[in-house]
């Protein structure tokens, strides 16, 4: 049997947000050097510079901070159905789309424009998390593969489970009160272009910078 090996066809990234051409985007907004993977569908949503998503993922109403990575398969603030009304179907809120009225309730669709999810920098979401509605996320924390986040997290945690819960911090809680001081992800661009090199040794960069 033969071995192949075809790598898919790198693209550059640049200032201005690359979108996947299979990507529904609606009323959004995205920083520079972000990066947005094939069948995303993102709706009414804020990504920070140098965040990236990798396949199939959905964000619904939600601010999601710099260089923040999300695997694929992540669902941000999944959409509720109005389990206090007789019916949970479309047919009482998209009720157009049925032929039942000339427009749709906007109240549902306000409802869920309340309940915003925040994520803050430096976040990794692990393949097919979900972060549930109203959640805060902290900066640096780390999402489980397959973690269910229905509570706020905080900075540096890494939680993971159904429902999530935190296991350990990243670092110690001195560490992560310095990186909060420094936060390096506020730097220029020309701050990252001189100083990217000492970000690989916590120690060292801490003592640096703060």
């Amino acid at each position: 049997m033969q071995h192949i090996h075809q790598p898919g066809r790198k693209k550059e990234l640049s200032s201005k947000p690359s979108i996947h051409e299979t990507s529904h985007i609606l009323d959004s907004q995205a920083g520079e050097w972000v990066s947005i993977g094939p069948a995303n569908k993102i709706v009414e949503s804020i990504i920070g510079d140098y965040t990236y998503t990798m396949d199939d993922v959905t964000i619904n109403y939600s601010t999601i901070g710099k260089f923040t990575s999300i695997a694929s398969h992540v669902c941000i603030n999944p959409t509720d159905h109005p389990m206090n009304r007789v019916t949970q179907h479309h047919m009482t809120y998209r009720r157009a789309d049925y032929g039942l009225a000339h427009l749709d309730d906007v109240e549902i669709f306000n409802w869920r424009r309340s309940n915003r999810v925040t994520i803050g920098h430096d976040v990794w979401i692990g393949h097919e998390a979900t972060v549930m509605k109203g959640v805060t996320i902290g900066h640096g924390a780390v999402i489980g593969s397959g973690a269910i986040v229905t509570k706020d997290v905080e900075p540096y945690a890494v939680v993971v489970g159904v429902p999530a819960k935190p296991i350990k911090q990243r670092f110690s809680s001195n560490i992560i009160d310095k990186l909060l001081e420094i936060s390096w992800w506020d730097w220029s661009r020309k701050e990252l272009n001189e100083r990217y090199h000492e970000m690989n040794d916590i120690v060292s960069f801490v003592k640096k910078y703060t």
